[in-house]
């Protein structure tokens, strides 16, 4: 991984430049644990190489005109490869710096279900149905849920699971959260239509995916500090930013109107205003009447 970070922040770096780095990093970890006796060479190198290769899916490939080692293209801008870098940095970060606990404020949450995401993929991949318990937040009453599993979602720091359900094949989202005793079944099914699901959360803002209407084209103001937030961190994968003066920002999006998407903009209270559509307009307009009638 050490590699990776290297080769992310100077491509085309020669074999000299990440013995030294790699050398700078172990002399770091020596000093903290005396008893690693850990050592790097071209052999190390093309050993590690391989294992990136088969564990992580990421070639590393030497360029002979630049004289350096560098990532395919391709994974440069590939989000799980930016996850992984993150998810190393920060466990990093908790695991070697012990000391400075009092410098690092974690938020309190309980396991997200994530317990189950091996069990999980290991049903998508192979086709398997599973079967488990559910419980919905607004119902006291936990069902048997028999599905075909087609593809994990994550969203607001909570993972979903979207599968089809048997009882009366409506693709569906599962809050792994909510979930428990997982079984995989031996019953296979056949191929999943991944267009299909793709498609029908192409223009969600979560997981909601209404069935029978279509995405609309919707146009927001925000104030000129929001807006800088806004731009770093996108609402959704369609934003375009259509104007960007020192008085707002006005971005477009192509959405469901969701329960999802109005809380997100109810969030935002008067950073926001909404341009477009009318319906959307009344929907906001609604949700703020009722927070204020709280008071």
């Amino acid at each position: 991984m050490m590699i990776l970070k290297k080769l992310k922040s100077k491509p085309y770096s020669s074999f000299e430049e990440i013995t030294n780095y790699m050398e700078n990093q172990i002399d770091y970890l020596q000093m903290r644990d005396d008893t690693l006796n850990i050592g790097f060479s071209k052999r190390t190198l093309q050993r590690d190489l391989k294992e990136i290769r088969n564990i992580f899916g990421i070639d590393i490939e030497y360029s002979a005109s630049a004289k350096g080692y560098y990532i395919s293209q391709d994974e440069i801008g590939n989000m799980n490869f930016e996850r992984m870098i993150e998810a190393f940095d920060m466990f990093n970060s908790l695991n070697l710096a012990q000391d400075l606990k009092p410098f690092i404020h974690l938020e309190s949450r309980r396991p997200q279900g994530t317990e189950n995401i091996y069990g999980l993929l290991h049903a998508i991949k192979n086709k398997l149905q599973i079967k488990f318990t559910y419980k919905k937040f607004w119902e006291e009453e936990s069902s048997q849920r028999h599905v075909e599993p087609y593809a994990l979602k994550e969203f607001k720091s909570r993972w979903y699971i979207m599968a089809k359900d048997t009882g009366d094949a409506m693709l569906k989202s599962f809050a792994l959260d909510r979930l428990s005793n997982l079984e995989i079944t031996k019953a296979h099914y056949l191929q999943a239509n991944l267009s299909q699901v793709e498609e029908n959360y192409k223009y969600c803002f979560g997981i909601i995916s209404p069935n029978d209407e279509v995405p609309q084209e919707i146009v927001l103001s925000f104030t000129p500090l929001q807006g800088k937030f806004i731009k770093t961190l996108p609402l959704h994968s369609t934003q375009q930013v259509i104007k960007d003066t020192e008085e707002e920002l006005q971005i477009k999006l192509k959405l469901f109107i969701t329960y999802d998407f109005i809380m997100e903009l109810l969030s935002h209270g008067e950073n926001v205003r909404v341009i477009q559509p009318k319906a959307l307009i009344k929907e906001v307009k609604q949700g703020l009447q009722d927070a204020l009638d709280q008071y």
